[in-house]
């Protein structure tokens, strides 16, 4: 999955720092970036080890993993922001979400974050979490603000293709003006989307723990397949290390670079792609 000893800090969603040619194939953490994850995951609820697959490997690593795709749950995913990205260069993100047979949710996050820089009021709120996603090249500690939304209220806006303040609770729009460019408001946002996604949580045998594959299916026909696990701050580099040690005995290596599932997602919209036709599985 992601050696936490063997990674540069970048922002989640976004390239990883840039090492010179002769090191990209094995990135490493300075000591000042080691000490700086260590300290980060002390403040955080919970830390992430993700890696995306090569679209070439993904048939090979679905069969060395033994997932069963009919166990998939299907989920639809949309972001919002300016057309120009304002927000995601200012490092917060707003997304809405349908899930088959469940409630609809909303999320603002911010990112990046120091979970001592995060006022209590806000840490106290049910829906908050302090997380640090570690993937291959980077890593990132973001908080989020993550609330129900009504299935119906979520279904009207992702057929109109449009933004809908109701999804969104008064903490977090509250959250959002406190972190948004000036003068964006959430009302002024565009859908950046929907993308169609398969989730599958399953526990491959001889590793013991839950991972987590999604699949990302974006308009242009390209395909994402992301791993995760999550553990607690304290286990994170002991899980690091037992996930790495188990996809090698799968045939899995996830050495190389690494693409993510909302950065691909907010480059294909804000590039001009025409939003999918009603109707085309989109």
């Amino acid at each position: 999955m992601v050696d936490l000893q063997e990674s540069q800090s970048a922002p989640e969603d976004g390239a990883p720092a840039e090492a010179p040619v002769e090191q990209r194939s094995v990135p490493t953490l300075t000591t000042e970036q080691l000490r700086a994850v260590l300290v980060l995951m002390k403040g955080a609820d919970s830390v992430e080890l993700k890696a995306s697959v090569p679209d070439a490997d993904q048939r090979s690593v679905v069969q060395a993993l033994e997932m069963d795709p009919l166990q998939a749950e299907i989920r639809q995913v949309a972001f919002f922001d300016t057309p120009d990205l304002q927000l995601d260069k200012s490092g917060v993100v707003v997304r809405a979400r349908r899930i088959q047979g469940k409630p609809a949710d909303s999320v603002v996050k911010l990112r990046p974050v120091d979970p001592d820089d995060l006022p209590a009021s806000l840490r106290k709120l049910p829906g908050f979490g302090v997380e640090v996603d570690a993937m291959p090249g980077g890593f990132v500690c973001s908080g989020r603000l993550k609330e129900d939304v009504d299935p119906v209220l979520a279904t009207k806006a992702f057929a109109g293709r449009k933004m809908s303040p109701k999804m969104f609770t008064k903490d977090q729009r509250a959250f959002y003006a406190k972190h948004a460019p000036k003068g964006v408001e959430l009302g002024d946002l565009v859908m950046l989307g929907p993308i169609n996604i398969l989730k599958l949580k399953f526990t491959p045998a001889e590793y013991g723990r839950k991972m987590v594959a999604e699949l990302w299916f974006y308009p242009d026909g390209s395909r994402l397949l992301e791993l995760s696990t999550k553990c607690l701050p304290k286990e994170a580099f002991h899980v690091a290390a037992e996930t790495k040690s188990f996809l090698s005995t799968r045939g899995i290596s996830l050495v190389g670079s690494q693409a993510t599932k909302t950065r691909k997602a907010l480059e294909y919209f804000a590039g001009g792609a025409p939003a999918p036709k009603e109707g085309d599985g989109s």
